[in-house]
């Protein structure tokens, strides 16, 4: 089960490079690679909050680690992307860029956070820091308002998608309710 959540969680990235080097039919490689790197990372970072709410359902709990790092994979991707393809590495773009477009910085920020996640989901480390990563509520905030503001205006699949978000939140936060 392991190794076919693993091949499936690297399907977008393979789906990704058939069409940007294969088919080439993307116009604007660099937005195109920010809108299936975001969608994916934001798709996977809300799936691992929705595993405890589906658990008597489908039990993944053991592979939430898997998958959360895999989000974090794709933000990453989304990351480098603005730092390698759209600003070629200049450090003052990228702070220009970062203090002229609110949505960038709360990227940023949530990245950031994402990054802490990642960086302590080791066993040892995840015991140590496992309280802390209920960041991943604010993370998943920022990127929910990172997505709502880069997107200029919402046509009816973005506030679909805006809306399954608020409603699985609802949901997370009636479980945290009850548990105390």
């Amino acid at each position: 089960m392991k190794i076919l959540i693993f091949v499936l969680l690297l399907i977008p990235i393979f789906i990704s490079s058939y069409n940007l080097f294969i088919i080439q039919n993307v116009i604007d490689p660099i937005k195109y690679i920010y809108t299936f790197t975001g969608v994916i990372s934001v798709v996977l970072l809300f799936f691992t909050i929705l595993i405890t709410l589906i658990k008597k359902y489908v039990n993944l709990l053991k592979y939430r680690r898997m998958i959360g790092l895999f989000g974090f994979f794709y933000a990453f991707l989304h990351f480098l992307n603005f730092i390698v393809l759209d600003a070629q590495f200049d450090i003052h773009f990228i702070f220009k860029e970062t203090t002229k477009k609110p949505f960038i910085y709360l990227g940023m920020i949530a990245f950031i956070l994402l990054l802490f996640m990642a960086l302590t989901s080791t066993k040892k480390l995840f015991r140590k820091y496992n309280k802390f990563h209920k960041v991943i509520y604010l993370a998943l905030l920022l990127i929910t308002i990172h997505l709502i503001i880069a997107q200029k205006s919402l046509d009816i699949y973005q506030m679909f998608y805006v809306l399954l978000i608020i409603i699985i939140g609802c949901f997370k936060l009636l479980q945290q309710v009850r548990k105390y």
